[in-house]
């Protein structure tokens, strides 16, 4: 009776929409102002124990198991969630802190492997023909995804003021869009490093295809083993979310070490302005070992590494754009994802997209890209941004 109790306290309290809620016990209840524009349906009770223990866990897991069904967006549901102060997610109540993370290059290698091995042709069912997995970048409201990605690339590269025949690193090259396309269309002589067999695999085979042999080459290592003399320019797309809260030092150092003293560096990434946080669910079950590390954090630690901030961006609604679009290419594979991993699968993963979603929507997170180079100077860079925007027009025409 308690637990009921609590859990209709929970979900009165936790949105800022008109929602309709269906208990377990068949009662319907109606909570906000106006026609509800989201239905929620308990299947099954939630205990309150395990409510309190880790509320997104909890709840997360129960939608996966159909205990919750929801009729309408989830994402509208869950960023309403999001700005309700008062909500499971902001409430210190519903918050308790997530047991130590170890992020060693074994259990590293395993989480990422965890994640990005579940398999190229799962991938390739909802991505793009890139095969890109981090924020697109919309320059313009009619630019379909495979474009945005395309000038998401473009936008990064650009940023370094590339010079042909120079060196470029990409920590975490995923399957390889960016350094194929610096080494096709900018001259650069590349070096992509994964811990992903399955992207490894992907990206040597698209290297042989492109007759880029002789420029362009991937490793399958960690960033912290990686034996090279430094580089030119470095870009690192989606990565240090995977390294830890207790290794992101580590990380901007290496990346320092990596780089030559007259050197410049692009790294984007999910960030939140609030400050770094955990989620236990995604912890548990999509990225295990991810951090976000908040925005102070990241500059401290830059600062710290003897580099020196250039230039910072945030693409927060690029990031909702690309989610909602993935979500609405993942639900057209639904069958097919079934198929392949179950339903339970399929309902983890359109929560986990529509979500996310919802979380840069509100802005309880943001992504940003951080230029910064070796040194005070960052010589090499125009006085102003107008270059990056010129070589991004040259591009298209």
């Amino acid at each position: 009776m308690l637990d009921n109790m609590i859990l209709k306290q929970v979900m009165k309290q936790s949105f800022t929409i008109p929602i309709e809620v269906t208990y377990a016990n068949g009662k319907t209840e109606r909570y906000g102002k106006g026609t509800p524009e989201v239905k929620v349906k308990f299947n099954q009770k939630i205990a309150l124990k395990d409510l309190r223990k880790n509320a997104s866990i909890t709840l997360g897991e129960a939608y996966m198991d159909k205990a919750i069904e929801v009729e309408g967006s989830l994402q509208k549901l869950i960023a309403s969630a999001y700005a309700s102060a008062d909500s499971f997610l902001n409430n210190k109540k519903f918050k308790r802190f997530l047991p130590h993370q170890s992020h060693d290059e074994a259990e590293t290698k395993h989480d990422v492997q965890t994640h990005y091995d579940i398999g190229n042709d799962f991938y390739r069912l909802w991505l793009d023909p890139t095969m890109t997995y981090s924020c697109a970048y919309f320059e313009k409201p009619t630019d379909s995804l495979e474009q945005a990605q395309e000038n998401k690339v473009h936008h990064i590269i650009n940023k370094l003021n590339p010079q042909p025949g120079k060196t470029l690193l990409d920590i975490g090259c995923g399957w390889g869009t960016l350094i194929l396309t610096a080494a096709q269309e900018y001259g650069l002589n590349v070096c992509g490093i994964t811990l992903s067999q399955e992207q490894y695999e992907f990206v040597n085979k698209r290297i042989k295809e492109l007759g880029l042999e002789h420029q362009a080459q991937v490793i399958l290592t960690d960033y912290r083993e990686l034996d090279h003399v430094p580089f030119d320019y470095i870009t690192s797309v989606g990565m240090f979310e995977h390294v830890g809260q207790e290794d992101l030092g580590q990380y901007f150092r290496t990346v320092a070490s990596l780089l030559k003293d007259d050197g410049t560096a692009l790294i984007h990434g999910i960030t939140r302005q609030q400050g770094g946080a955990y989620n236990g669910w995604i912890n548990k079950y999509i990225f295990p070992g991810g951090y976000i590390p908040g925005l102070q954090e990241n500059i401290q630690h830059i600062l710290d590494a003897g580099m020196q901030l250039a230039d910072i961006e945030m693409l927060r609604r690029h990031y909702q754009k690309t989610l909602e679009i993935w979500d609405a290419n993942f639900k057209k594979v639904i069958p097919q994802v079934i198929a392949q991993k179950g339903e339970r699968f399929a309902r983890m993963w359109d929560l986990y997209l529509q979500a996310c979603a919802a979380s840069f929507e509100s802005g309880n997170i943001d992504v940003i890209q951080f230029l910064m180079s070796k040194g005070p100077s960052a010589k090499n860079l125009p006085l102003t941004r107008n270059y990056v925007y010129a070589k991004e027009l040259t591009v298209q025409n």
